[in-house]
C-alpha cells in the first residue's frame, strides 16, 4: 500500500454513456435513496485539486451519484490547492505540501467536509487521532455485504484500525511479476509459481540470464525500463516488505548498519555485478528505435519483471500491432504474485490504496456521506467500471475479469498481503527537514562503489552510517541545513535569517 507516487494523478479520459448510467437508476448498490427529498450539499474533501478542474474526480466517483440523487449536489474541496505551486513566479521557494495537515483543515472549522478522500498514509493518521467516524456499526445496521471485498483491500484498511473499519474503497491498484513463457521453456526453466520467496527467483533468473552485448538477457527487472537504478529499486520493492529504516524516527542516528541491511545489499549487489539484474550502467541499447525498445520486457530483454495490472494493456496492444513493429514477436505471458520474504510471509504486494473513503467525525451530514460511501463501494459500482476502469482494479472480486478476453493468473494482483504504508510522520519530519534528502541519497552514492567491487557491503554500510549520522546532527543543530554533493553542510540563502534567529537562541 505504498503512496510515494501514489499521490500523482493518472490522468486518462473518462467516458460516462448514458447507456451506462441507465443501468443504475433503479439505486446504486441496494442502497436506499434517502426518504427525505430536500435539497442537501455533500462536500468531499480530496488531498489535492484545483479552484477550478476537478472534472477528472467528478467523472470518477460523483457524476453518476448525483444523477441517481437528484437531491444532492456534491462540492468538491482540495486539501492542497495545485495552483498555489503552478502560478508560483519563484520568488518563494517551493515547499513540499503538507497533506495530513491540509486535510485535518478542512476537516474542522465551521464548514467541514462530509467526506474525505485520501490514501492510506493519512488515513492512518486521521484513524489514530479519532477524525474519523468508525464504519462498522453502519455496516452491520444496513447489512452492507464486505465479504465480496478482495481480502489484501478490506483487511488492509482494518489493519489501520486495529481491526476495525473506518474507511471502503471502490477500487486499487497492484503489481505482479509478469514472466515470458518462451524465455523460460527455451531455457527450460520451470515458471515461477505464487508465493515465492525472493531468493526462490533470483536463482531462478540466474538460471534464465544468458548472453553478451546487446543480445544480453537478464534474469529479472524490478521494472520494465531501461533505464534501471537498482539502489531506489532495492529499496521501494525488495526491502519495503521489511520496514527497514535508514534512520531513527527522531531522524537523529543511523539504523542501517544491520544484518538486514548487508543482506539485502549483498543480495541485490551481487545480482547486478553477474548481470541477472539490469543496471542502467550495463545495459546495451539497440540503436534502431521501435515502439517497444525502451521495454525490456516487450523486447525480450528480460524474463521475468514486477510491473503494475494496467500494463496488460500495453502487452496486448502490442501483441495485436506485432506486424507493425520491426522484429517483434507477440509475447506469451503470465503473471504469479510478488515474492515474500520469509520473515515476512504472505507480505509483498504493491498494493495501492490511492483513494480510501472515510467519514469526517465532525461531518454536518453523516447520513448522506454513509449514502454515498455505500454507492460508490457497492456492486453495481464496481460492475460498471470493471468494464471502463484500465488503470485499476475494482475491489469487488466478482467483478475483477481479465483484460481484453485474455486468460491469465489474476489473482495475482490481489492473494497477498499488501506492504503497511509509511508513517505520515516520517513524511511531515522529510518536509520540516529537506536536509534528510541528502542523507538518504547518499546510500545511493555508498551502493555505487559496492557494485563498482571497492567496498564490501559491510564497510559500504558503515561509511553511509558514519557520514549519515554527522549529517544527522548537522540537521538537528539547524533543520534548515541542506547539503552540497560532497557533503558540506550549507544553509540556503532563503533561510538564513532564520537560521540567525535560531543561533541567538541558543
Amino acid at each position: 500500500m505504498k503512496l510515494k507516487n501514489g499521490k500523482m494523478r493518472k490522468m486518462m479520459t473518462v467516458s460516462l454513456a448514458a447507456t451506462m448510467a441507465l443501468g443504475l437508476l433503479a439505486g446504486c448498490s441496494g442502497a436506499k435513496t434517502p426518504v427525505s427529498n430536500q435539497e442537501k450539499v455533500l462536500r468531499i474533501g480530496v488531498l489535492y485539486g484545483g479552484n477550478m478542474d476537478d472534472s477528472y474526480f467528478r467523472q470518477q466517483y460523483t457524476d453518476i451519484y448525483e444523477f441517481d440523487r437528484k437531491n444532492v449536489k456534491i462540492e468538491i474541496v482540495p486539501a492542497i490547492n495545485q495552483s498555489d505551486w503552478r502560478y508560483n513566479d519563484g520568488s518563494e521557494p517551493y515547499k513540499e505540501p503538507d497533506y495530513l495537515d491540509g486535510m485535518k483543515k478542512i476537516m474542522t472549522g465551521s464548514n467541514p467536509v462530509d467526506v474525505v478522500v485520501t490514501d492510506v498514509s493519512v488515513l492512518k493518521q486521521l484513524i489514530q487521532e479519532n477524525m474519523l467516524k468508525q464504519l462498522d456499526p453502519l455496516v452491520q445496521e444496513d447489512k452492507f455485504d464486505t465479504s465480496d471485498f478482495v481480502p489484501a483491500v478490506i483487511d488492509g484498511i482494518k489493519d489501520l484500525g486495529e481491526g476495525s473499519l473506518y474507511a471502503l474503497t471502490p477500487s486499487f491498484s497492484s503489481s505482479a511479476l509478469f514472466y515470458n513463457k518462451k524465455l523460460l521453456s527455451d531455457a527450460g526453466v520451470e515458471p515461477p509459481t505464487d508465493k515465492m520467496t525472493w531468493d526462490d527467483v533470483f536463482n531462478l533468473a540466474k538460471r534464465l540470464a544468458k548472453g553478451s552485448g546487446k543480445d544480453r538477457v537478464y534474469g529479472f527487472s524490478f521494472n520494465r525500463y531501461m533505464g534501471n537504478d537498482p539502489f531506489w529499486d532495492m529499496q521501494y520493492t525488495y526491502m519495503a516488505p521489511l520496514q527497514l529504516r535508514m534512520y531513527d524516527e527522531k531522524a537523529e542516528t543511523m539504523t542501517v548498519e544491520s544484518p538486514q541491511w548487508i543482506k539485502a545489499w549483498d543480495t541485490i549487489s551481487n545480482l547486478v555485478k553477474e548481470e541477472v539484474i539490469p543496471n542502467n550502467n550495463n545495459v546495451n541499447y539497440d540503436e534502431n528505435w521501435t515502439p517497444i525498445s525502451n521495454d525490456m520486457f516487450l523486447s525480450g530483454k528480460v524474463a521475468m519483471m514486477i510491473s503494475e495490472s494496467y500494463y496488460i494493456n500495453e502487452i496486448a496492444d502490442a501483441n495485436t500491432n506485432a506486424a507493425k513493429i520491426k522484429d517483434y514477436t507477440p509475447v506469451d505471458w503470465d503473471v504469479v504474485t510478488l515474492p515474500t520474504h520469509p520473515e515476512k510471509p504472505d507480505i509483498g504486494g504493491n498494493i495501492y490504496l490511492n483513494n480510501t473513503f472515510a467519514i469526517n467525525t465532525n461531518a454536518p451530514n453523516p447520513e448522506s456521506a454513509w449514502d454515498y460511501i455505500k454507492f460508490i463501494a457497492g456492486e453495481d459500482w464496481a460492475k460498471l467500471k470493471s468494464r471502463s476502469n484500465s488503470y485499476e482494479m475494482v475491489a469487488r472480486k466478482s467483478y475483477i475479469q481479465p483484460r481484453q478476453g485474455l486468460s491469465y493468473n489474476i489473482g495475482a494482483f490481489y492473494n497477498i498481503k499488501p506492504v503497511p504504508p509509511t508513517n505520515p510522520k516520517d513524511d511531515k519530519l522529510k518536509q520540516e527537514k529537506r536536509g534528510l534528502y541528502y542523507v538518504e541519497n547518499l546510500g545511493r552514492t555508498y551502493f555505487q562503489e559496492v557494485l563498482d567491487k571497492k567496498k564490501s557491503s559491510t564497510e559500504a554500510l558503515k561509511d553511509w552510517s558514519e557520514k549519515g549520522n554527522k549529517m544527522l546532527q548537522e540537521i538537528k543543530l539547524n533543520p534548515k541545513t541542506e547539503f552540497q554533493e560532497d557533503g558540506t553542510p550549507y544553509i540556503p540563502e532563503d533561510n538564513v535569517s532564520a537560521a540567525a534567529g535560531l543561533s541567538s537562541k541558543g
